[in-house]
């Protein structure tokens, strides 16, 4: 008997078995096109009533639905009519059989697919598509939990509240402060900038310190060659001005990389793609190649920076606008996040307003506000001559998943731009940032009223009272 009768018997007469089938069947997986059709009455079926059909109402349905000839009609009639059950077969050998079909048929659609794409056949997907799409086709599985219960689950809630979260912590105590110990895994952090603002500058920064903290980092980059983040995390780790690189001997260089290699466990790997030439597909092929060449698995990755990566889902063409395409990159590099279970930090570039402002928001994002609505945290780098006299930037907070955007929504580091570095300053430098001001306050009649409450002040301390 065929593993689609097995299916279509237990989907009518055994409402356990459908419960946990149907969400993860798809009518594509039945090529032949009269079992697609009888999937698709029973499908609909329970969609519209939540509840499986019977013989007789497929039968009815069977003559409403449309592309359906005479001789198709009388064949699916007579199959519909011989679908049987046998209740005594176990139902978990039923899924486990019916988990396999589905994963067989989807590695199979995937493959076609895969080659309709290099026929160029396929137009919608780019070539960069297929790893995903074959990726997505051997993830294909019953997952049998189906949400959380509130009531009875109580307990592996509790237990989860006082896990203490796998973390990658920074070097600067703000920053620390903000993500409650530093960045989880399965998140995406952007930060946002001009150019020359520093966005390079702090991720190499966060990338040494990741290194001295004996992380295995995994920077990448699309903008500057591996030779010159090399250079950058050099300046940062050996304590060398950046124009003074090449003029320090190799005997002082070795001896103070070596000095560096005592304190860390951790490796570094930096690896060049050509602007707009790399996808997620293309980082995970990295990836994958990087654990099975030299047994390296990143602890976090640094994407130097997101709107020159491509998409692998969606070519750039003409009909394509940046917000799509943007946001759509975005999705991607978190769910590369999720999948090799590690957090992502990565850039943006501010838009025309942005330039000029000196209070950047979510709004100065450049090309797609799809971008911030994907990002887990996301921080602006603000610079001023003020500022750089007393060799600090502002960090303004954008938005925040893992702690109250309020809390120091701004705040200043030190920055070190012959040595690439970040570093924290006195508390004093921050008391300036805090606005105290109630918002109304800020307005025209905020003033005024302000003003008249001084008044009002000064005429009490004036009056005595009536005698």
């Amino acid at each position: 008997m065929k593993i689609e009768r097995v299916i279509f018997g237990n989907l009518l007469n055994r409402e356990e078995y459908g419960r946990k089938a149907i969400p993860f069947i798809k009518a594509e997986y039945f090529h032949d096109k009269n079992d697609r059709i009888i999937f698709e009455l029973i499908d609909d079926y329970v969609q519209k009533y939540n509840r499986f059909p019977t013989k007789e109402s497929l039968q009815i349905d069977l003559e409403n639905k449309q592309g359906v000839n005479d001789t198709m009609f009388k064949e699916i009639a007579e199959e519909i009519a011989t679908i049987e059950t046998d209740s005594a077969t176990e139902l978990e050998w039923i899924l486990e059989k019916t988990e396999k079909f589905c994963q067989e048929k989807a590695v199979y659609n995937a493959i076609m697919q895969s080659i309709q794409i290099l026929d160029k056949k396929d137009t919608k997907y780019d070539k960069g598509a297929i790893p995903q799409i074959l990726s997505d086709a051997l993830g294909v599985s019953f997952d049998t939990h189906i949400g959380h219960n509130w009531m009875d689950d109580s307990d592996s809630r509790f237990e989860s509240y006082h896990l203490k979260e796998n973390k990658i912590p920074f070097r600067l105590e703000y920053f620390n402060l903000i993500t409650k110990g530093g960045l989880p895994n399965k998140t995406l952090t952007t930060i946002l900038a001009g150019t020359g603002i520093g966005k390079s500058l702090a991720m190499c920064d966060f990338a040494a310190g990741n290194l001295l903290d004996s992380k295995n980092v995994l920077y990448i980059t699309m903008e500057m060659a591996e030779e010159k983040i090399a250079e950058r995390i050099d300046a940062n780790l050996l304590d060398i001005p950046l124009d003074q690189m090449e003029d320090i001997s190799k005997e002082v260089y070795d001896k103070k990389l070596a000095r560096v290699k005592t304190k860390t466990k951790g490796r570094l790997i930096i690896k060049e793609y050509p602007t707009s030439s790399a996808s997620s597909a293309n980082f995970r092929h990295l990836l994958n190649e990087l654990k099975l060449k030299k047994s390296f698995v990143p602890e976090i990755i640094y994407i130097d920076y997101l709107n020159i990566c491509a998409s692998s889902r969606i070519k750039l063409s003409g009909n394509v606008n940046s917000y799509t395409y943007i946001k759509s990159i975005a999705e991607e590099i978190r769910g590369l996040a999720v999948e090799f279970n590690v957090p992502i930090v990565t850039a943006t570039q501010v838009n025309r307003a942005g330039y000029s402002s000196s209070d950047v928001g979510l709004e100065n994002t450049s090309e797609s506000f799809g971008l911030p609505a994907t990002v887990d945290l996301m921080f602006a780098l603000i610079s001023s001559e003020e500022l750089e006299a007393l060799n600090q930037i502002m960090v303004k907070q954008l938005k925040n998943r893992f702690n109250d955007l309020n809390f120091h929504r701004k705040f200043v580091v030190g920055i070190d731009r012959s040595r690439m570095k970040l570093y924290d300053v006195e508390e004093s430098a921050q008391h300036d940032l805090v606005d105290d001001t109630p918002v109304m306050n800020q307005t025209k009649f905020g003033s005024e009223d302000d003003n008249r409450s001084k008044d009002n002040k000064g005429f009490k301390n004036k009056f005595k009272g009536f005698a």
